[in-house]
């Protein structure tokens, strides 16, 4: 046999991504005889080169859109730019250069990287959010929301960074200072522009049972963002000690309105209008105030904070039994949750207990776990406080709570209302979690936001007409904040209305905003108007969606919003954007330190003839630590490039989707790509090796043609099921570890195997989805002058997927004594006479009397003897 040449990737690959951009092979018509399929992972930020974590996600939904197209359907992969964001701004300050032009400069690298994987997106309809003919278009958005009264603005807190003078996101808040400059961030309130969401809370909630093909954990994630909560509005009267307030009542609401004999003390969130009034009467309270607004304004910041509270002087008085308890403002207290403002019951609440250890207040159970109540007399059924050494958060049984004593607590929720309700003390009340979403950023590199402001007129939408309001390009970032505020010219423009001097909104939008639509402009990214109606009815909404599941709140669940305020202005005929939802775990790397305790990368360790890890500049020993996800601070990255370079696109994708499931994390390591190399390797000369024998063979048309078909190809159409059943379900990796078996099988075969044709180009076709440059060369060698991306999707005879002959275990009074392979179809008769013909049974019977034979068809034989 000749030699057979070794597999050329670099070549192979290359030559592939020619082809198919030459002849379109991914652009997806608008119209199409073949069912539509769109298929979407979520885009990235043009960040300046791809990491392994763009590689897997794209790498999954390239799976989906090649296999779809295969099975006829006319599959719709696009592909874009999330490139608007922080980050740019950063870089122009860091780099001397512009946001614009560092953006797209990465584009043009971000997207050459990307075709090196041999990704399917139809280029055709690549968008980049930063441009102008993009965000046009959300700008008219924003003012048809403005008309629907969907979009409005009012002051709310947010993070200010004194030096930089701007606003800060939450997570650029660390320790209390501004990430960049140090400072210690204060909360300041800001006029900002908003998107009523709360307006859709139930929609966006009744919507998830409707997304059956989302993961159980996102909607669940989603349920306890919007957070429906059933619970009471309390007015509680205000005793005034030496400060007189205006304000004689505060109103309070509670999830738990049972536990109100539990009440200790109340409080206030620092920016609550009763803890403002107060601060002009009280300096020391001033400057508690001013610490709080050193925290966060997120509720992880606020919960991560030390609990702190200032007793203000106050009493609330409680609304049955007239005990006053003190009023305290407290840096735990959400202004955005309720009202602002809390009555604490500490035994029921963890942190109202440790507030109430800390400042000495009582602790009061009025719910007593029925444990307690069983074990305790009758005249003693009660948790005490010294039963408690943290909150009891359980069911029971109310104690201490006067009327409602010995009621469980669904009971005792239903009496206090109607006691509250008939003292005119309170009211049932059904609240959110969600809040509006604050769409105001103060920052250049966004889309403006399209309001002028006028001393006489207030703000005035931008006219239609005068749309896009664009980004000047000669900004500045040598002073703090941000530079369309200093810009000498662009703000200062004409009143719409009356003509009078005026100045534009100089905050641009948050980049959810571009985020929560762009899937729709693919359906017709060309259009002069922003969402063709022919397209979107053929082509949404998305069939399947991937992405992180870090992005299961914020960006979804925005877009779901989105897609609702687009529909009640008339743009859109859907409420639902994504159909099917896959999401994907982390890429982790071990981690590895120096001598010294820095950060080593992969590429800088390697291990010594003892096997031990060692600095390979200086052969010092290197400390392995976990595995954990990558991250460019730990250093632990494989750079995807010199994987491609190094080993090809189609191993890195093998590797990628048979390590591990997709929604699970997935360690990188060399053994890993090794394998998928070794693999690659061995079906190259497999296929080389019968290439003339195949090829000799005339094209076969593959038909049950006999009674009697091999073991093979039974394997071969149980193979093809299966995949295809894996890849519908997103089981990729157990899709290869079948094509690998079948691989194995043909690998023991001789070349005059009568299928051996037939199993060869099923290992090629069903792996075409996972590596498509090596099946596509295949495919060529074997003679075939089409491509595969345009062949059909292999279909499993059924015929072939069903055993004749089933293994049956035969039993003895329920005890395994061997087993028999006989005909499915076989009669009970028949399968008793062959059982008792076994020499095994006949030995084992000898001495017994068979009593009966229990036969359960294609499984088990049990013989009853004495």
């Amino acid at each position: 046999m000749t030699d057979i040449p070794r597999y050329n990737f670099r070549e192979t690959e290359a030559k592939w991504q020619r082809r198919w951009q030459e002849t379109d092979a991914f652009k997806a018509p608008d119209h199409s005889p073949k069912p539509k399929y769109y298929v979407l992972e979520m885009f990235p930020y043009p960040s300046g080169n791809i990491h392994m974590g763009h590689v897997r996600n794209y790498t999954l939904g390239d799976v989906v859109a090649r296999s779809k197209a295969m099975q006829g359907y006319n599959v719709m992969h696009p592909m874009g730019w999330d490139a608007f964001g922080l980050p740019a701004e950063n870089a122009a300050i860091q780099n001397k250069s512009h946001p614009e032009d560092w953006t797209l400069a990465n584009i043009e690298t971000m997207r050459e990287q990307l075709k090196l994987i041999g990704l399917s997106y139809d280029w055709s309809r690549e968008l980049a959010t930063c441009l102008p003919d993009y965000y046009k278009h959300e700008q008219l958005f924003f003012l048809k929301f403005l008309e629907k009264g969907l979009a409005y603005r009012k002051e709310a807190e947010v993070n200010w960074d004194p030096v930089d003078n701007t606003v800060l996101a939450n997570e650029q808040v660390i320790d209390g200072r501004g990430w960049r400059s140090g400072a210690l961030v204060e909360r300041r309130k800001l006029s900002q522009w908003f998107l009523r969401i709360s307006a859709y809370a139930d929609e966006l909630l009744s919507g998830l049972d409707t997304l059956k093909a989302w993961p159980e954990k996102v909607r669940t994630m989603q349920d306890r963002w919007i957070g429906k909560s059933y619970g009471a509005t309390l007015k509680l009267r205000i005793q005034s000690s030496e400060y007189r307030v205006q304000c004689e009542e505060l109103e309070i609401y509670t999830t738990r309105p049972e536990t109100i004999y539990g009440m200790s003390f109340c409080a206030i969130a620092p920016g609550h209008p009763l803890a403002t009034e107060l601060c002009t009467l009280n300096s020391e309270l001033s400057s508690f105030i001013e610490d709080c607004q050193r925290i966060g304004t997120s509720e992880e910041a606020i919960e991560k904070a030390e609990k702190k509270g200032f007793d203000t002087g106050l009493k609330i008085i409680h609304p049955f039994d007239d005990r006053e308890v003190p009023l305290y403002v407290a840096n735990f207290v959400l202004m955005d949750y309720g009202t602002g403002a809390i009555f604490a019951c500490p035994a029921h609440d963890q942190r109202d207990f440790d507030f109430a250890v800390k400042y000495g207040l009582p602790i009061i159970p009025v719910v007593s776990p029925q444990s307690i109540v069983d074990s305790k007399t009758p005249n003693d059924s009660r948790l005490t406080t010294n039963d408690l050494t943290e909150s009891y958060l359980g069911d029971g049984v109310m104690v201490n709570s006067d009327f409602m004593d010995g009621l469980n607590v669904a009971d005792a929720k239903k009496r206090v209302l109607a006691a509250l309700q008939a003292c005119e003390a309170g009211t049932p009340k059904v609240n959110y979690r969600l809040r509006d979403w604050g769409i105001s950023r103060q920052r250049y590199w966004g889309c403006p936001i399209p309001i002028i402001y006028c001393d006489a007129c207030g703000p005035v939408p931008v006219p239609e007409k005068d749309l896009p309001v664009a980004l000047p390009r000669d900004i500045s970032f040598d002073k703090p904040g941000n530079p369309l505020d200093h810009h000498p010219t662009w703000k200062h423009v004409s009143c719409p209305h009356c003509n009078a001097n005026a100045r534009r909104e100089t905050d641009t939008f948050d980049t959810f905003f571009e985020s929560s639509w762009y899937f729709a402009r693919y359906t017709s990214p060309h259009a002069k108007e922003a969402l063709d109606p022919k397209a979107l009815a053929y082509w949404m909404p998305v069939d399947c969606y991937i992405g992180g599941v870090e992005h299961a709140v914020l960006h979804l669940l925005y877009s779901r919003f989105f897609s609702r305020a687009l529909k009640a202005c008339g743009l859109v005929n859907y409420e639902e954007p994504f159909k099917r939802l896959e999401t994907q775990g982390m890429i982790c790397h071990e981690t590895y330190k120096d001598a010294d305790g820095k950060w080593l990368q992969p590429d800088e360790v390697m291990r010594d003839d003892k096997g031990a890890m060692v600095d390979i500049k200086n052969r010092k020993s290197v400390t392995v630590g976990r595995i954990e996800k990558m991250s460019k601070s730990k250093k632990n990255t494989v750079d995807p490039r010199h994987i491609i370079e190094s080993y090809g696109a189609d191993a890195a994708r093998l590797f990628m989707l048979s390590d591990s499931p997709p929604e699970r994390d997935l360690e990188w390591t060399d053994a890993g790509i090794d394998g998928a190399w070794r693999y690659i390797n061995r079906l190259w000369k497999l296929v080389i090796s019968h290439k003339s024998l195949v090829v000799s063979k005339k094209a076969i048309d593959y038909r049950l043609t006999t009674n009697n078909p091999s073991p093979l190809r039974k394997s071969i159409h149980k193979t093809i099921a299966s995949v295809t059943d894996d890849i519908e379900k997103f089981h990729f990796n157990r899709a290869i570890a079948r094509i690998r078996e079948l691989t194995n099988a043909l690998e023991e075969l001789d070349s005059s195997h009568p299928d051996i044709r037939e199993g060869i180009e099923t290992v090629i076709h069903l792996l075409n989805p996972f590596m498509p440059h090596l099946a596509e060369e295949l495919w060529l060698q074997l003679g075939n002058q089409d491509m595969l991306t345009t062949r059909p999707w292999p279909k499993a005879e059924n015929a072939l997927l069903v055993d004749s002959v089933v293994t049956i275990a035969v039993q003895i009074n329920g005890k395994l004594r061997t087993t028999i392979e006989l005909p499915k179809d076989m009669d009970r008769a028949a399968v008793q006479e062959k059982v008792l013909e076994l020499q095994t049974m006949k030995e084992a019977l000898k001495d017994k009397q068979v009593d009966k034979i229990i036969v359960v068809p294609g499984r088990i034989v049990n013989v009853v003897a004495k």
